[in-house]
This record gives structure tokens, sequence and C-alpha cells, in this order.
């Protein structure tokens, strides 16, 4: 019986034509040695499985071939070629930096490259895992790596490139693979199972290809397991059960529910995937990559970017059409949010069946939210803050010069102030003692069987009077009772530790007239905080100051030198200081305690 060998060893390419999917690299190195134009140092970096150590090899076996092809080709039949095949070459070196990566083993390594080689042209020096290697060992290794004899050939293989020394960078030819593509992958897989007589569906090669990740290494792995699981017969079925990879039809089929609103069929058709043993976050991201891929079918041109089984292709390209882009976008963006939150849930099921909720009723809240026929961001509203609106002054005529009266003094104008949510408006009134009330409504169509209306008898009970509607006399305005109401609720609003204390106390007061006062503050914040207190204020004022038509506004004005200023605020050095000088007891017990205080 033969000792098996896998396939990543025993289809591991030769030459360099061979190499799958590297082209760009592999026509540079051959073009290079045909020219004999070969650089003293190579790096070759690049994602794990593509190829790096493969083309190390073949480089290295290929300058010493002692009968190379024209096309740069090693012959693989001299005794240089056989004895590398053999793993018997004495001019071929290759270190594993990650388990050699002291400085006395680039030490050991710089001693060796010394002697000449005794057969061939070239000793090759291939250090595979390099950014292992400690910062003490690149320095050791940068003079030889720098100018290394004519015939010592370096070349240095990674998977992290950005962990190496830039002095390292510039004295090598930077090699940068990449990830195989998914069709070089399954046309190399149908060469192996021909090769090895393995009945093979392309669609489930599609899927070891698309499992591997350009791996090429994990893709040979992945085929030697499922030939040994399923005894030399792959399809698309037991691949998948031996992949652990999700049907899309389940995807197909979880989207129509969504498009329906059908959320228990949907809830059912996830209780049948976990079942069969999926996890939440395999379902999660397997839901956010299909819908992934119907976006990218939404345009035909961009479908050649679809990661699928062939079979899958059309279905991905009809479904596409019928969905609205709109639903694909926000489904992914409940998806990405599931998948962040998946980790933190204590309950792993309940998280995805609450993201299935949502998806099944994502159309109708995109209906809801739709305006005109465009999608609509709705926003929260800050909490809406008072100000105060001007008067709506009523309708007069133009009177000519002849009959505008003697003005005697300011006109009074009445207003009903009215507050809703912190909103204030002013509705006008006719002024309190006019001498003829009725030409305010001479506008008006009179009402037929009655005299005057209601409004009408009101404004008669306040003609020729001052009352509040309550029997009390309205008092007119005076500065040192108003002065002395502002004050009282200055001090309500500090007992109460409201912020608002400090604007009152800067605020000036002017009296307009017998009704009406103006608070001037230095600046809109202090005139905000003002409004904010105007329902309280206003009803305190009325109340103390026994005038049911009491007005007043808030103003603001920058530069007034009447207007208060508020008392500064004393750090804790100042307090201290202004305590010892009324109380010198307390200095003279500071020092006899020898006290130092934390300001």
């Amino acid at each position: 019986m033969d000792k098996f060998i896998v396939s990543a060893r025993k289809y591991r390419p030769q030459t360099f034509d061979s190499v799958v999917g590297q082209a760009h690299i592999t026509t540079t190195l051959k073009n290079a040695i045909r020219n004999q134009q070969l650089a003293h140092a190579f790096l070759f970096c690049g994602p794990r499985g593509v190829g790096k150590t493969t083309c190390a090899r073949i480089l290295a076996k290929t300058i010493n071939c002692e009968k190379p092809g024209k096309d740069g080709e090693a012959c693989d039949k001299c005794q240089s070629c056989t004895s590398f095949n053999d793993g018997a070459s004495m001019n071929y070196f290759e270190l594993d930096a990650a388990s050699n990566n002291s400085v006395d083993n680039i030490r050991d390594l710089v001693d060796q490259v010394r002697f000449v080689p005794q057969t061939g042209k070239y000793k090759v020096y291939v250090i595979d895992e390099v950014h292992m290697l400690s910062s003490s060992a690149f320095n050791a290794f940068l003079k030889t790596l720098e100018e290394p004899p004519p015939y010592a050939i370096f070349i240095l293989a990674t998977t992290e490139k950005h962990k190496i020394l830039p002095t390292i960078l510039s004295r090598c030819q930077i090699f940068d693979f990449k990830r195989i593509t998914s069709n070089d992958t399954v046309h190399h897989l149908e060469e192996i199972c021909e090769k090895e007589e393995i009945k093979a569906e392309k669609a489930a090669l599609q899927l070891i290809a698309q499992k591997s990740e350009g791996c090429m290494r994990d893709a040979l792995s992945i085929l030697d397991k499922i030939v040994s699981f399923t005894n030399g017969e792959l399809n698309y079925t037991n691949t998948l059960e031996h992949l652990n990879i999700l049907d899309a039809d389940y995807y197909f089929r979880l989207l129509d529910h969504m498009q329906q609103q059908d959320l228990a069929s949907a809830m059912l058709l996830y209780d049948d995937i976990n079942r069969k043993g999926f996890e939440g976050d395999l379902v999660l991201n397997g839901l956010a990559e299909f819908i992934r891929n119907l976006l990218v079918c939404k345009d035909e041109k961009a479908a050649v970017l679809l990661e699928a089984v062939e079979s899958f292709k059309s279905r991905y390209i009809e479904t596409a059409k019928k969905v609205p882009p709109a639903l694909l976008v926000s489904a992914l963006n409940v998806l990405n949010e599931a998948e962040i939150n998946y980790k933190s849930a204590r309950n792993k099921r309940l998280h995805v069946e609450l993201t299935l909720i949502k998806l099944c009723y994502l159309q109708q809240a995109l209906e809801l939210t739709a305006e005109g026929g465009s999608i609509s961001k709705k926003k929260i509203a800050e909490a809406p803050l008072a100000f105060r609106a001007l008067p709506i002054r009523p309708f007069a005529p133009k009177q000519t010069a002849a009959d505008k009266p003697a003005k005697t003094g300011k006109t009074q104008e009445a207003r009903l102030i009215i507050e809703t949510n912190g909103t204030t408006a002013a509705v006008p009134l006719p002024p309190v003692g006019s001498e003829n009330p009725e030409k305010s409504t001479s506008n008006r169509p009179p009402k037929s069987g009655s005299g005057l209306s209601a409004l009408d008898k009101i404004r008669k009970q306040y003609k020729g009077n001052n009352h509040n509607g309550n029997g009390a006399e309205n008092k007119p305005l005076e500065f040192d009772t108003l002065k002395k109401a502002w004050d009282e609720y200055i001090v309500h609003l500090k007992a109460a530790r409201n912020p608002a204390a400090q604007p009152f106390s800067t605020a000036l007061l002017r009296i307009k007239d017998a009704n009406s006062f103006e608070a001037v503050t230095g600046n809109n914040i202090e005139q905000k905080f003002i409004e904010q207190e105007r329902n309280a204020l206003f009803h305190f004022l009325q109340q103390h100051l026994h005038n049911r038509l009491l007005q007043f506004s808030v103003l603001v004005e920058e530069k007034n030198e009447d207007r208060p200023q508020a008392e500064p605020t004393l750090t804790a050095k100042e307090q201290f200081q202004k305590m010892t000088e009324e109380y010198p007891v307390i200095k003279e017990l500071k020092d006899r305690l020898r006290l130092e205080l934390d300001y």
C-alpha cells in the first residue's frame, strides 16, 4: 500500500507554467532568468496558500539548471534538477523564521554564505515567514542582504509585509502575490479530479473555491476531506453538508416571506434552519451576503462580481429586478446591526428572530415613511423654546393731518398673552377706556334680534373703570413695587436652585406704562432663561402687583451700564483670604496646627 500524500504536496507546481493565478510574477521571473538580470534579494509577499514558497523553490531549481529551456524553464532532467526534486541539493537552504528567529540563527546563516557552492552557479537561501524575525536579527542580516557574494541569492517570503523593517524592504525586489480567483481554482480542481478519477460536479467545486477564499492550499485540503467523506463522488448536496454551508435556496425563500410580510412562514423556515444545526451568526452573515449579491445583480454589468454557483446566477438576476433597492439597503443595515450585537445577546435565537421580525415588516415601514414618492428621514426635533411674538396691530384707516387728534401720551395697547407648549403669541384687544368701543366693531355685521354682543358687554364693563374682573381695582405699575416683587421671585428661584436666578438678578427693569414693563438683558442666553420662566413669572407678578392687565417683554441690550452686575464667583483661595481678613483667628489656628490647604 502506497503512502498517502495530500493533494497540496502531490500536485505542488514544479515549473513556472504550472503555477496557478500568478502569471504576472512567473513571467517576470522567467524573463529575468533568460536575460540574466537576477536580483540578489527577493521578497515574496501575499496571502497564505497562493504559491510564495512554491515560486521560491522553482526559482532556486531553475537558476541552477544545467540545460534551461528557451522559455526560462528548468529541464527537470539534469543532475541539478534531479537532486533538487529529491531534496538532496547542496545549493538550496530553507529556513523557517518562525522557529529560528534569534540573532544566533541569522549569524549561522551569514557564516554559511561565505562558502562558495561546490556545484552549480548559485546558493539560494529561502527564509519563510520572515516577519517573525526579531529586530536584532533583522539588523544583523542587513549588511549581508545589502552586499551578498555574487553567488548568493536570498528569497524572503511573508504573509505580513507591514511587519518588515523598511531597511529590509529597500534592499529587496518586492513581488506581491494576489489571491487566486474562483475560476482558476475551479479549473485546477477539475484537472486534479480528472487525474485522480474523481466524479465531481462543477457546482460542488465552485462551492469549494468559494469557501477557500482564494487560497489554493485550502481548496486542495477541502477537496481531500470531501473525497474521503463521499467516497470519491462530489455533488452539490454533500458538499454543502460537509462545509456547513446553508443552501442559497433558503435565502430566496426568506426574501419571499419578507416581501409578502409573512412572519409565520419566516419563523418556521428559521426553525427548520436551526434544527439542522446552523448557528444564528452564520444565518445572519449568509443572508447579508445574499442581499449583497442581489444589489450587485441590480445592474447586469456588475453581475461578474457575483460569487455564487453558476446555477443560481440567473435566479439572482431575475430576483434582483423584482426587489426595490431601498428594501435591500435597509435590510443590509438591519442585518449589519444584528451581526454586531449578536455576541452580546444572551438569547441568540431570540436575537435572530427579532431581526427576522424587523425584516418582515421593513417594507411596511418604508411605505409609511414615503412622502411624495421619495423616502424621507424623520428627525427628532428638539424641545421648543419660548419666544416673544410681535403683536398683531389692529387695522386703522389713514387719517389726514386735520383729523389727527393732539397726542397726549403714548397709546396703550392691551394684548392677551397666550402661551402653549412654550410658544408665546400676542393677540390684540381694544384699548381699555376708549371713547367709542363700538367703532372697533363697526366693520362686523350686527347680529339680528340682539343688542350688544357678549364681547361688547365685556368691553362696556371695562369702560370707564380699571377693574381686574374680580371687583378689585387694577393698580398701575410702580417701580418700587415691581422691583420688590421681582426680587421676591428671584428668592424663589434661588431656593429652587434654578439657574435662571442669575439672569433675573442682572436684568434691568423699565416701566413703559401703567400696565407694561420691559426686562433688559445683556445677551441672548439670559433672555432665553427669563423667557422660559414667563408663565410662572406672569402669574406671580399679577398676584403680587394686583394688575390683571400686566404685560412685559424681554429685550437684549449688550452694552448697558445701568444694568446691575452679578457678584463675581470667588475661588477657594480667595474665599479663604476673605475669611482670614474678617476672622484673623482662622489664620492663627492654621499656623499653629501647621496645616497645608489644598485649594
